[in-house]
């Protein structure tokens, strides 16, 4: 911006000079030439002088125009972000025509927060309809359950079951091959186990019924927690939020720790469900593998689904996953009184 400012500064001064010179000339016709030539000023020739002080000038005041756009610009980039994270505006600035754009983005922020607010209205409505179709939906989901065990569980025992069928045969073998072979089972019998636990996740209802989120978690977190070797953590404030969004936050963390224990190949699990700033925070970090955040999300279905379901609730999800050092998971829900207003 400075750049293009100082050009056209310049170069505008420059066109002003010819102009007015032009001017000049057809009112005060010049006889002799080389004065302006020998007439000097700071032992500087006057035709020289005078288009280096004209494109300084427009330099100056090129600068002085750029600093004066990149504030309100900045000011724009600024209420910008704070309307995307749904956070408040600050007070009115100095430059009276800001203050105009100000209010609009507010108004917009008010806008998004009474769609945000009739969407959780909604999905509130829609998990009060579900409990009337609860036995379908388990139906649904131990039907796909079961297509899932044949298709990744049903292999695993499979293939472990042929090594075990290779070490018997194998009776002449060192034993070398053998403790190596009954390794190799042992890996991908507990692979196994992790994956049917990962995909019994998906046996509890969709809705929490009589429970609240906290205790909904909770216990999800303990009887996992007693069933596999992974060091799990977690730390829950007790918050409340209707129906659809303790249900929609629910199905999330299910999706997480399903994929933490069938791909992650984690040692660690940590939750966090806080309340800050107006906003409901679910966060879920392990210390597996990663993966490339881009190009899952266009092929997993579970971070699809996760992607539905923050944005029925009017949240934000975010993604970050770094190769052998862990994936976090973080779902921030504005929370919006039936007033229209942040609580």
């Amino acid at each position: 911006m400075y750049t293009r400012m100082v050009a056209t500064g310049s170069l505008f001064a420059l066109f002003l000079l010819i102009i007015l010179s032009v001017f000049y000339y057809l009112a005060f016709p010049i006889e002799n030439w080389q004065l302006l030539w020998t007439t000097k000023v700071l032992e500087i020739p006057f035709v020289v002088m005078l288009p280096t002080i004209t494109i300084l000038f427009g330099s100056i005041i090129g600068i002085i125009i750029a600093a004066i756009w990149q504030r309100r610009i900045q000011f724009l980039e600024n209420s910008l972000a704070r309307l995307l994270k749904n956070q408040t505006f600050s007070d009115p600035v100095s430059y009276e025509e800001m203050n105009h754009v100000l209010s609009r983005l507010k108004e917009v922020q008010q806008y998004i927060q009474d769609q945000t607010k009739r969407t959780q209205k909604l999905i509130d409505e829609r998990a009060s309809a579900q409990e009337e179709t609860i036995n379908q939906v388990i139906s649904e989901e131990r039907n796909r359950l079961a297509r899932e065990l044949h298709d990744s569980v049903s292999q695993e025992l499979f293939a472990a079951s042929m090594l075990v069928s290779a070490v018997i045969a194998s009776n002449k073998e060192q034993k070398e091959i053998k403790t190596k072979q009954l390794h190799q089972i042992e890996a991908m019998i507990q692979q196994a186990q992790l994956e049917m636990r990962a995909l019994l996740l998906h046996l509890r209802p969709v809705l929490l019924k009589d429970k609240s989120l906290n205790e909904g978690m909770e216990q999800l977190l303990e009887e996992l927690h007693a069933k596999v070797p992974m060091d799990i953590s977690w730390r829950l404030e007790e918050i409340k939020v209707n129906k659809g969004i303790e249900d929609q936050l629910f199905r999330i963390l299910q999706e997480a720790l399903s994929n933490a224990l069938r791909h992650a190949k984690a040692s660690t699990i940590d939750v966090l469900l806080i309340k800050r700033d107006d906003f409901l925070i679910l966060r879920i970090v392990d210390d597996g593998i990663g993966f490339n955040v881009q190009e899952k999300k266009e092929s997993s279905y579970g971070l699809t689904n996760m992607y539905e379901r923050v944005a029925e609730v009017g949240a934000r999800l975010n993604i970050v996953s770094l190769e052998n050092e862990g994936t976090k998971i973080e779902v921030r829900v504005p929370l919006i009184s039936e007033e229209g207003g942040k609580e």
